[in-house]
């Protein structure tokens, strides 16, 4: 398994709606608001690397108000 942390950079107004969205995306264990340069992040467990790359531009990046993501791997 791979285990990755997604910083999310959301447009004004839409940071509640990011992260309940984000929450549902089965992957997803986590979604937290948070302050600083991005407002979201998700944690995601997936089977390799190629999976999280569609998980990524195929699930998290088609969130409506998502203007950037960042992905992190972790160990």
């Amino acid at each position: 398994m791979v285990t990755v942390i997604i910083l999310i950079q959301v447009k004004p107004g839409a940071t509640e709606r990011v992260c309940a969205a984000a929450e549902k995306i089965e992957e997803v264990q986590k979604a937290y608001i948070v302050t600083g340069p991005y407002d979201v992040i998700a944690i995601l467990e997936a089977e390799d690397v190629i999976d999280i790359g569609h998980i990524v531009t195929g699930k998290i990046n088609t969130v409506s108000g998502i203007s950037r993501t960042i992905v992190c791997t972790a160990q």
